[in-house]
This record gives structure tokens, C-alpha cells and sequence, in this order.
């Protein structure tokens, strides 16, 4: 019998959701998970310390390897107003399908129609010249628009490019907040955007380069700053970097009873040669016991678990390898790469918290959550840290 969703949830104090980051960002508390080597894990309780994330470099040994999802946070969140009737929706442009096209996550969507036009509204109120046609619509109540650009020299029928959607972004497209952190803003009282959140929701490793485009941040890599992941450097920790797409269903709580019938989201993945290369040779120094998989957050995790064989890895395509994952991780799956993982604290019944208990057991999540609780660690994407590692 699979998990239940039940077993999953904890007592909460929404006290504790973070409206903002601490500065600097490696100034945030860590909580150390030390788990007993594979071969003597008994199920007996972890090693527990309260330190900070500055303090990680200190955890890790030469020879390890730090996996970093450097996908960038585009800014998906925009509001339009229907052509047809002047009313105003707001909501997510989501999921990427080409250039210029999104499965959406609108509010008031209920009524739109293929065809109908939406036109996007700028940062000061103010009409733009871009528009979102209506398409299709599916089950889950998402939204297939297209953008259009008025005056396009290439005529109304051609696609738009990259430089248009990136002029759409700047106009009009504001930082992807998760809600709890724009809930937790308003409840106290404070504006629920921050002019510093378009840096403060991204990596410091954010790849300009990278072809994802995320709607959520991988946000245990928040917590790195240069100057930390320099002292890794010279610690001999290298950086392997990978990307997957982060979309928005990946924070969605789970609502079934089972979480084996939780429709997963599905997320695109990509690796370049380079890559392969450093998780080759750590695969083999795993063998012989000199090295470990460090991932920094879940998406890493998902990223390291789903990749192929790494003699049978896709075709490359625009000078990367890529594949889609809907892979759920809960307890009782056996990890083939990662050995350690940075993370954030996550939401209850969620398939992020699922993971996490299949890394450290569902007894010792309940137990590692109630003591971040009770210490007044701060959660989600703006908060604090835990550090999950296993000896060699």
C-alpha cells in the first residue's frame, strides 16, 4: 500500500512562513540532518545541529560534488484585460510550448473561449501592444495562449521570437511569488511585491544562456553566494551544473487520498556534454568511496534520479541532452545517485515533503519538522535551510 497523503501533513504555524530573505543569504540558519551510513542504518534517531548555511562548506569533503539547477525565474506573473468585455485577469503564464506560447493559469478564466483576445496590461497600468489569444483550454482549467504583437512587420500570421518575448517580460512580466509568500506579506500588513524580489527570487548561478525559462525558483539555491561557493571551490567541491524546468505544479499540495494518484507534473530536464563528464568521474569515485552527490534542492534531486543511463542519454539537441521527468519521489525508493541534498522546509502534503521523507524515512521527517518548528526556523522559499547528508 503506497503512502498516505495524511501521513504527510503537520501542525503549522503560519507565523513561520518567511516574507523575505535574511541578509546576507548564507546568513540563514541550517539545520544538519546527519543520517548513519546505508549499511548501519537501523532506523535509529539522526544527529541533529543548528548551524547556518554559511557553515556548508565545513559539511562537505574534497571530492564532492555540489549539483546546481541553473535555470532562471522568468517573470510569468501578468495581468490582461479581456478585449471583448474590459475585464481584468490576472495569473501565470506557466508552461513554455515553443516561443511565445503558454499553457496559463488564469484567474476568472471560466468564460474565455478559443479566439477570444486578451490584451496584456504594463507595470504603470497602462495598455502594451501585446496580446493573448485564447487557443484551447484543458480539464485542469489551464489556458493555451499565443502572443501577438501589434504593428509586427512579419504580418498576423507569423510566430513571434525571443526578442518579443523578452520585451513582453520587461514590460509587463512581474516575479513569480509563490502565494504563501504574498499571503504572509499581506497578513502582516507589508505590500505583497518587494522592488528587491527580482533579485532576491533568483540564483546567484542563474545561467543567462540557460534555455529553461522556470516559473518557480530552485530555492535552496538561494542561499549560495559567491563568496561562499568560492571558499567551496577551494575546498576542492566542485559544481556540476544542470537545469530543470521548474513549473508551477511543482508546489501544488497533493489532493488525493493516495499520493500514487497524484497526477505529477511533468518537467523538462537538460545536461550538457560538460555535465555528463563531472557526473561521470563522480561515479566512478563513488565506487571507490572518494566522493558524493551533494544536490542543492529537490529539483536537483529529480534532475540527478530521472537522467538516463549515462551511456543512453538522448541525442543532443542544441548542444544539450534532454528529457521530460514526471519522476515522484516517496518513501521507499532507492536512490541511485544523490547522496546528500541542501533544501529548503516545505509545504505540507506536498510531493516535496514526500521526498524529503524518502531520503531520511517519514518518522524522522515528522521528527526533524517538529524540532525546525519548535527551534522557530523560518519556511518555504524565503526561509531557512536543512542540510540531509550521509557519511561515505
Amino acid at each position: 500500500m503506497g503512502l498516505r497523503t495524511d501521513q504527510l501533513d503537520f501542525e503549522f504555524d503560519p507565523a513561520l512562513v518567511a516574507a523575505s530573505p535574511v541578509e546576507p543569504r548564507d546568513a540563514a540558519r541550517l539545520l544538519v540532518v546527519t543520517l548513519p551510513p546505508i549499511d548501519a542504518d537501523d532506523g535509529r534517531e539522526c544527529g541533529l545541529d543548528h548551524l547556518q548555511v554559511r557553515d556548508l562548506p565545513d559539511l562537505l569533503e574534497r571530492g564532492d560534488r555540489l549539483v546546481l539547477n541553473e535555470t532562471r525565474v522568468v517573470p510569468a506573473r501578468i495581468a490582461c484585460r479581456r478585449v471583448d468585455t474590459g475585464g481584468l485577469i490576472d495569473g501565470l503564464l506557466s508552461e513554455a510550448v515553443g516561443v511565445g506560447r503558454w499553457w496559463a493559469m488564469l484567474r476568472k478564466s471560466r468564460r474565455l473561449q478559443p479566439g477570444h483576445e486578451l490584451r496584456v496590461i504594463g507595470h504603470r497600468g497602462q495598455d502594451t501592444d501585446f496580446r493573448l489569444v485564447v487557443e484551447d483550454l484543458d480539464s485542469e482549467g489551464r489556458v493555451l495562449v499565443v502572443l501577438k504583437v501589434d504593428g509586427d512587420p512579419s504580418g498576423p500570421g507569423s510566430a513571434v521570437g525571443h526578442d518579443q518575448v523578452l520585451a513582453l517580460w520587461q514590460q509587463a512580466g512581474l516575479v513569480p511569488l509563490p502565494p504563501y509568500i504574498r499571503h504572509a506579506r499581506r497578513d502582516r500588513g507589508l505590500p505583497e511585491t518587494d522592488p528587491h524580489d527580482p533579485d532576491w527570487y533568483q540564483t546567484t548561478f542563474a545561467a543567462l544562456d540557460d534555455p529553461t525559462a522556470s516559473v518557480a525558483a530552485p530555492t535552496a539555491g538561494l542561499h549560495l553566494t559567491e563568496g561562499m561557493r568560492q571558499r567551496l571551490s577551494v575546498r576542492g567541491i566542485e559544481e556540476v551544473r544542470i537545469s530543470l524546468e521548474v513549473g508551477a505544479g511543482t508546489f501544488k499540495p497533493v489532493e488525493e487520498d493516495e499520493l500514487d494518484a497524484h497526477p505529477m507534473h511533468e518537467e523538462r530536464c537538460l545536461i550538457t556534454p560538460t555535465a555528463v563528464s563531472a557526473i561521470r568521474e563522480c561515479e566512478t569515485a563513488r565506487q571507490r568511496g572518494e566522493g558524493r552527490f551533494v544536490a542543492v534542492g529537490t529539483t536537483s534531486v529529480r534532475t540527478l534520479e530521472s537522467m538516463p543511463d549515462l551511456d543512453h542519454l538522448p541525442a543532443l539537441i542544441e548542444g544539450r541532452h534532454q528529457w521530460r521527468t514526471d519522476l515522484l519521489i516517496q518513501p521507499g525508493y532507492e536512490f541511485r545517485r544523490v547522496d546528500s541534498m541542501l533544501t529548503n522546509f516545505h509545504l505540507p502534503r506536498s510531493t516535496l515533503l514526500a521526498l524529503v521523507a524518502a531520503m531520511i524515512g517519514l518518522e524522522r521527517m515528522h521528527d526533524v519538522y517538529a524540532t525546525a518548528i519548535a527551534e522557530r526556523y523560518r519556511f518555504f522559499s524565503y526561509g531557512d535551510a536543512m542540510f540531509i547528508r550521509r557519511p561515505r
